[in-house]
């Protein structure tokens, strides 16, 4: 077997298992145990795995239903927010009718939005108070306050969002994957992302580096369908499956 078929099966098997010894490698493959060190070695260094001892766990990272709360995840990541932000704000054009995600980074957005003459729409609490404060035409979707993460859910909040048509969505996610999409850890939430993104032209994801390989227990939409804005693209494999911007390259 030539050594990027051993790469491929290796990975193949990892990506099945989440983690695998070097001694079962050894035995699927019919290959010396010095040969697989050196394969998930070279890997390690590619990024494809993370290499440990007497094996290998795979790079995806599930994050679980955990979810952090809005303060805490405002400590973190903060220029590379902001870079993203600068660089959405300047996207909004005179007609644009906008939704605005609940999410710390889609937060950062309206501090930077200088377009008085466009239309915003959000389900996050907080968000609407900023737009209006800086004197914004904004409205509110209704439905069920959710504390931790001060958005608007519910089969109400659905419902509004049905009602609408968006020229540009700029959507937060817990976790990106190639395989498991956009993910967020709650099931109502991910189902008002997931109705934006349907009512949208187009659809722009906010998250910066810390966001790739993760994956949460509930996919919103597949990658294909939202381009995605970030501070540094962590690996280069993402951009063959959908448009991406770094905006700190």
């Amino acid at each position: 077997m030539l050594t990027q078929q051993r790469y491929q099966a290796i990975l193949k098997i990892l990506n099945e298992r989440n983690a695998v010894t070097v001694s079962q490698l050894t035995e699927l493959l019919n290959t010396s145990e010095s040969t697989i060190r050196r394969d998930l070695t070279a890997l390690d260094e590619m990024g494809k795995l993370n290499k440990v001892f007497g094996g290998a766990t795979s790079i995806k990272h599930n994050s679980g239903a955990i979810e952090d709360s809005v303060s805490q995840r405002e400590e973190v990541m903060i220029d590379e927010k902001n870079a993203i932000a600068v660089y959405c704000a300047k996207t909004i054009n005179d007609s644009d009718f906008i939704y605005i995600d609940a999410g710390t980074t889609t937060s950062k957005l309206i501090d930077y939005i200088s377009n008085t003459k466009a239309t915003y729409v959000t389900n996050g609490i907080v968000h609407a108070r900023k737009l209006i404060q800086k004197g914004l035409k904004a409205y509110i979707i209704g439905g069920k306050v959710k504390p931790l993460t001060e958005a608007i859910v519910g089969v109400e909040s659905i419902k509004s969002i049905k009602n609408f048509n968006f020229t540009k969505a700029f959507m937060g996610a817990n976790g990106i994957d190639i395989d498991s999409g956009f993910t967020t850890p709650d099931i109502e939430e991910a189902l008002v992302k997931e109705e934006a993104i349907k009512r949208s032209y187009v659809s722009f994801i906010l998250a910066d580096r810390s966001k790739f390989r993760k994956v949460c227990p509930v996919t919103f939409s597949d990658i294909s369908k939202c381009c995605i804005i970030t501070d540094i693209l962590p690996t280069p494999e993402f951009a063959q499956h959908t448009v991406i911007k770094e905006v700190m390259k």
